[in-house]
């Protein structure tokens, strides 16, 4: 299952989320989102989980909570909208 996690500290780390979520069982991924020009934090990432009930009790016992100085919102990830006609989370080059 994915899981959004918004709200995140500009300062936390893949690992530092990793660490967060395997409290609540295994965790087969987890990144922060970051911008392609600055290379900064864009203060959310996503975390995958591999049992769906381990995921949904993360999520209910994260939501809302302080991590790392911030109230962070989590919920399931939803599907990219689709938009200009692009499949969801197509990329298309603009020359």
């Amino acid at each position: 299952m994915d899981i959004y996690v918004g709200n995140l500290s500009y300062s936390t780390t893949d690992e530092d989320l990793q660490r967060l979520f395997e409290t609540y069982g295994k965790v087969l991924s987890a990144r922060v989102i970051v911008d392609r020009s600055s290379g900064r934090s864009k203060g959310f990432g996503f975390v995958e989980m591999e049992d769906r009930e381990e995921a949904e009790n993360a999520i209910k016992e994260t939501n809302g909570t302080e991590f790392m100085g911030r109230a962070i919102r989590v919920n399931e990830s939803q599907p990219k909208p689709k938009t200009d006609g692009q499949r969801g989370g197509e990329r298309r080059n603009r020359w």
